[in-house]
């Protein structure tokens, strides 16, 4: 099988390797980058496993694929970290895939990821798109227009959260009832045996307390709620809280040292992973990004039935959402791709922001400067026009890739 990691001079390819090499499928791996000096560095940390090549040709990467993992950075950190210092200094939220940030990054990689879609669509039809690349429902759907159900968006973040709620319940086998939009999404329902155990979790302070989204969003504020909210819910319930968020510089400065040969990759992941937020980890506990992926890949190419929270096509699972919308809901998986779950309609509270997020997806989608400026001034992180303007004009002068929208 040949799979195609686009962005393979990501530092966090050799996980990727890493679990390939323990699964045993592919047994051809080309990494694509447009970056030749980053590809050589991640290559020589790959040994082992499937038979890897490197490309910076685009088309010769994606003939012949059999699966796509789409891992791109547009601008690289230092466009992450440009996002954030911009929004910190018209004192709004940074974060790369909420708010101000998640626009700037979105407007960026929204027209290389329709790019790509299109490619794939010509050069490898028969191919399935596992998408990582950030912000991951926007991509997702942006290369959906041109895929179809054949592109499929992942976030370890939702499975890290049912696996920490099974875990403070003490089950082993359980059925979640999760919706929202990536980065955006609410668990409302643990079944077990017919009985949705979460009003038990959320009547006992002490469970509660007992793992992350407990401590991080504190027992009032969650049985109030009545639900286990995303992480990611943290920049929109503590928003004051969290505008000091700037991982983009501090990572941007840990990976030159290893790109330029000066430290090795495991002392970097490893200080990388010590440092990590919450909110932005590489799940540590295991089942992360590539692990999903791999479960993902494997319930399709072996017809090997499977049950994962995915970012897909609505269809009608959320009504206040049209059918083509990207949304993270739990899938079933065989042969013939991901099909969404029936999961409880959302609150008011959490319909409210889908539908306004989603939105904001829409326009940067559009790809105009209306469009753009309309996105950042009707997110609900962006608390004035002239903000969101000032915001449009920044981004466009610092990001040579927006530099259309000026």
């Amino acid at each position: 099988m040949r799979l195609v990691i686009l962005g393979g001079g990501g530092f966090r390819v050799p996980l990727v390797h890493k679990a390939l090499a323990a699964d045993g499928r592919v047994d051809d791996l080309v990494l694509h980058d447009v970056d030749p000096t980053r590809l050589a560095s991640i290559r020589a940390v790959l040994h082992g496993g499937p038979r890897v090549s490197v490309t910076t040709d685009l088309d010769e990467a994606l003939r012949g694929a059999d699966f796509v993992f789409s891992a791109i950075r547009v601008g690289g950190l230092a466009g992450r970290a440009i996002d954030e210092e911009v929004a910190h200094a018209h004192g709004v939220l940074g974060q790369e895939t909420v708010g101000a940030g998640g626009i700037a990054y979105g407007l960026r990689t929204a027209p290389v990821a329709r790019d790509i879609a299109r490619r794939v669509a010509r050069l490898a039809p028969q191919a399935w798109v596992i998408n990582f690349t950030n912000p991951a429902g926007l991509i997702t759907e942006v290369m959906a227009e041109h895929l179809g159900s054949r592109v499929i968006g992942i976030c370890d973040t939702p499975v890290g959260l049912c696996r920490r709620v099974a875990h403070a319940l003490d089950v082993t086998e359980a059925t979640f009832d999760y919706a929202g939009l990536n980065h955006l999404g609410w668990l409302q329902g643990v079944q077990v045996g017919g009985e949705n155990l979460l009003p038990r979790l959320l009547a006992d302070a002490d469970a509660l307390r007992s793992f992350e989204e407990g401590r991080l969003f504190g027992v009032e504020w969650l049985q109030a709620l009545g639900v286990i909210p995303n992480e990611y819910l943290h920049y929109y319930y503590d928003t004051r809280d969290a505008l000091g968020d700037d991982r983009g510089a501090f990572l941007l400065r840990q990976q030159k040292r290893f790109y330029a040969g000066e430290v090795d990759w495991e002392t970097t992941r490893l200080e990388r992973e010590a440092t990590y937020m919450k909110q932005e980890r590489d799940s540590l506990e295991g089942g992360g990004y590539e692990h999903v992926a791999l479960k993902l890949m494997r319930a399709i190419a072996d017809d090997e039935r499977a049950t994962l929270i995915l970012n897909v096509r609505n269809g009608s699972t959320l009504s206040i959402l049209d059918d083509s919308a990207i949304v993270e809901v739990p899938c079933t998986v065989d042969a013939t791709g991901a099909t969404p779950l029936p999961v409880s309609p959302l609150p008011d509270h959490a319909a409210g922001l889908v539908m306004s997020v989603k939105a904001v997806d829409r326009l940067v989608m559009e790809g105009t400067r209306q469009a753009a400026l309309k996105a950042f001034g009707l997110h609900p992180l962006i608390d004035s026009v002239p903000t969101a303007k000032n915001l449009l004009d920044t981004y466009a002068r610092r990001h040579p890739e927006l530099a259309y929208l000026s």
